[in-house]
């Protein structure tokens, strides 16, 4: 993607995608924030320290959720109360932290906006509302005493931050995405749910209650009664007592029933259409493009140059950039660097004539080892095309003679056979 080449929308940015750690041309404070997003940022796991926060950011939020379990029982809250408020206390710290670096890559997050628009844009969202109360509830009795209890009420809020955890497995995406695909089905259900239910209720009252005032009060009262049984929940605290009443709540029970599965059903379809999906892509055996992987050595003519200037052929594309253990996804203004692992891509020619290569690794007891290649018996269709020792290649001719640990690509112009010790491979 060229620098003329912008979004036309203002997502939230993969760090991985646009903001490579080494682009040139780019501030030392700069590098410095990016360089902090990508380690907070959730799934990044291109080096070890953005590994390191994910798994200390998953701990963290664990050991805060069973200390605020633990601390329900008397008798643990008693003998280690210390440790509990000490544990909460560092964890919030942590949660704390945590929060004023993601203020901190705002702007990172949505480089569309300002530097305030795009904090504000972070604090107002749902993720930022639910980071600020996992950590504010703890420090607001320090400022506001009188109002420790409703703030100790809100501390409940931290345990939204499990939504963090889903990020981190696709397993767990897949009830998000089913979630999200489906949502216009969800709502259109729950609202025939909620019409049922308060039709019911008020149809059960006005039959119930000049025979159960103190059981049927008010309308609110038939909408408890409609929700258990609609729910199939049936609690049993509120229930009808007249002939009427008992035959519209055998009929609301069996409404109840379908009426629960339209959504159960909506999702487990769901669930079906997308691994379903998942699977087709992973059984799919077309192949559309093809790529292959070089390293750039010190004296390249490449380095230093732009991609926007390599003059690629078409067809041709740098797929991904490996450098320093980061993976960088070119854009036509990223330099290429000594040491740069470089993934090219480009598609397959329709209706070509396959090309048959095969690698033959030669051990101890290969036929092979020892010979010069002039001496090999193969066929007049196979050539030796290629030879990698100890992390060499090396271009044949007649006169190599071939090792024990070589690897030799052969290409043959038909389907044959290579001797490789007991085994017969085609190739």
């Amino acid at each position: 993607m060229t620098d003329d080449q912008k979004p036309t929308a203002a997502p939230d940015i993969d760090p991985d995608q646009y903001y490579p750690d080494n682009e040139p041309n780019i501030p030392q404070y700069e590098q410095f924030r990016r360089r902090i997003f990508k380690m907070i940022s959730v799934g990044v796991v291109d080096d070890l320290i953005n590994q390191m926060y994910d798994i200390i950011s998953t701990v963290a939020l664990i050991v805060n959720l069973l200390v605020i379990i633990l601390n329900t029982y008397n008798e643990l809250q008693f003998q280690y109360g210390e440790i509990f408020d000490y544990l909460e206390g560092a964890t919030v710290t942590f949660f704390l932290i945590d929060y004023l670096l993601r203020l901190y890559t705002a702007n990172c997050l949505y480089p569309y906006h300002n530097e305030i628009k795009s904090i504000l844009k972070y604090v107002f969202s749902f993720t930022g509302i639910v980071d600020l109360l996992s950590f504010l509830p703890y420090y607001m009795p320090i400022f506001f005493p009188m109002g420790a209890a409703v703030f100790r009420m809100f501390r409940v809020a931290r345990i939204l931050r499990l939504f963090r955890i889903n990020a981190y497995y696709d397993s767990l995406n897949v009830i998000t995405e089913i979630l999200q695909r489906k949502k216009q089905q969800l709502m259109s259900s729950v609202f025939i749910i909620l019409i049922l239910m308060l039709a019911s209720s008020l149809c059960m009252y006005s039959i119930e209650n000049p025979m159960q005032p103190d059981v049927f009060q008010n309308a609110f009262s038939g909408i408890w009664w409609a929700a258990s049984t609609l729910l199939t929940v049936g609690y049993g605290d509120i229930y009808p007592i007249t002939t009427a009443g008992k035959t519209m709540g055998i009929v609301i029970a069996f409404l109840g029933v379908g009426m629960v599965a339209i959504p159960t059903g909506i999702i487990s379809a769901g669930f079906v259409e997308q691994y379903s999906r998942f699977q087709k892509i992973g059984n799919s055996t077309e192949e559309d493009v093809h790529f292959i992987k070089i390293e750039i050595k010190d004296g390249d003519k490449w380095i230093g140059r732009k991609i926007m200037d390599l003059g690629l052929p078409k067809g041709v594309i740098i797929a991904v950039i490996q450098r320093n253990n980061e993976t960088i996804i070119p854009r036509g203004n990223v330099k290429i660097c000594s040491g740069d692992k470089i993934v090219f891509g480009a598609e397959s020619l329709k209706g070509d004539k396959p090309i048959y290569l095969k690698e033959v690794m030669l051990k101890e007891n290969h036929p092979w080892r020892g010979l010069r290649i002039k001496e090999l018996d193969i066929s007049r269709q196979t050539f030796i095309i290629m030879i990698k020792r100890n992390g060499k290649t090396l271009i044949p001719n007649g006169n190599l003679i071939l090792l024990q640990g070589d690897t030799v690509i052969l290409y043959s112009k038909t389907k044959a056979k290579v001797v490789k010790d007991e085994e017969t491979d085609e190739i």
